[in-house]
């Protein structure tokens, strides 16, 4: 008996260390007391004003899983306040409670569109509208862009063009692509996806075995052989940044535009998807795997390097693209990305 009650008395105060809540971002020694938000303001960035850990903004705030996909917004000229005694924002007006500003000004409301983001909507945007990955059939039995009159080769905004395939059940717009890399998981084998070039959009002009269609965007140079897609539906473009919820550990196995290394607000690919646990929303922390070296005579890895963030805000199956949001290291093909 009394061995059990040492026991106990051992365990107490790791079980009370295990059961206190976890905590806080860390403050910035030079945090201000106040932020006034400004047009092009992301919530990231206002939190890294005021915190070491700028993703973890919505337990600052005070929000949990509940808001995690209807997120609170703040807005141009609110302002942030920095409560140093416990640690957290809230947003003020900037005057005084007891103050009261009477003047006349029409009656306005907040707009959904006038909200800050999480992040810059800029370095995602063109990733958030296209399929980017697809498996081996999609592209393969997509309606095909079979030519253009007097034989034009290269084809661009505003050129009429010919496909095969299409059905009008899925309406006149289209958008067009090519066939990319096929991407391959690093430590299985496994094939993951293909990537999909987006070349640009179509509108067809009328249906029939032939159609004819009208390019109405370009961004790269459009060929025949090229495939048309139905446009995807709406992609969700807010997001909260936080951890997974399980230990996620990805491989970067791609960097877009095809170099081999990245930089701050470049996107990447990961070896993981929705059925690894990923979500939108979710940070990881970065890692160079540790160099070998020789001790007395023996290899011995040193141990992985943390040398940034990415913010995950493009789930696929198997596949996700993530913005390179800190980075004190050029991101390397094949490092590693984790449950920070």
């Amino acid at each position: 008996m009394r061995k059990i009650i040492s026991l106990i008395c051992f365990l107490l105060p790791a079980l009370a260390f295990a059961a206190q809540p976890e905590t806080g971002p860390e403050l910035r020694s030079d945090a201000p007391d106040r932020h006034i938000v400004v047009k092009g303001d992301t919530l990231w960035d206002i939190s890294a004003k005021f915190f070491k850990d700028p993703w973890r903004w919505p337990y600052i705030w005070g929000m949990n899983k509940d808001t995690i996909k209807d997120p609170h917004w703040i807005y141009p000229g609110d302002v942030v306040i920095l409560d140093r005694a416990s640690g957290t924002l809230r947003i003020g007006q900037g005057v005084p409670a007891n103050v009261v500003r009477l003047s006349p000004k029409v009656r306005e409301e907040h707009s959904e569109h006038d909200a800050i983001p999480s992040i810059a909507s800029k370095d995602i945007a063109p990733f958030l509208s296209q399929p980017l990955v697809v498996d081996e059939d999609t592209l393969k039995d997509a309606p095909t862009l079979i030519g253009a009159r007097e034989g034009r080769v290269v084809l661009g905004e505003h050129d009429t063009c010919f496909a095969m395939g299409l059905t009008a059940d899925k309406g006149d717009n289209w958008q067009l692509y090519r066939t990319g890399k096929t991407f391959t998981d690093p430590d299985t084998g496994e094939t993951l996806g293909i990537e999909a070039i987006y070349l640009g959009n179509a509108k067809v002009a009328s249906f029939a075995d032939v159609s004819t269609l009208m390019i109405t965007h370009s961004v790269q140079e459009i060929y025949k052989g090229d495939r048309l897609v139905a446009p995807s539906g709406e992609v969700a473009s807010t997001y909260l940044p936080r951890a997974p919820e399980q230990n996620i550990s990805a491989r970067v196995i791609s960097i877009y535009g095809g170099v081999s290394q990245a930089g701050q607000n470049t996107v990447v690919t990961l070896n993981k998807g929705k059925r690894d646990g990923l979500e939108s929303g979710h940070v990881l922390a970065l890692y160079h795997k540790g160099e070998m070296v020789k001790s007395n005579g023996d290899n011995v890895a040193l141990p992985d390097e943390r040398y940034g963030l990415m913010f995950v805000f493009r789930v696929f199956d198997k596949v996700s693209y993530a913005l390179v949001m800190q980075t004190r290291l050029p991101v390397q093909l094949l490092d590693r990305a984790q449950t920070p």
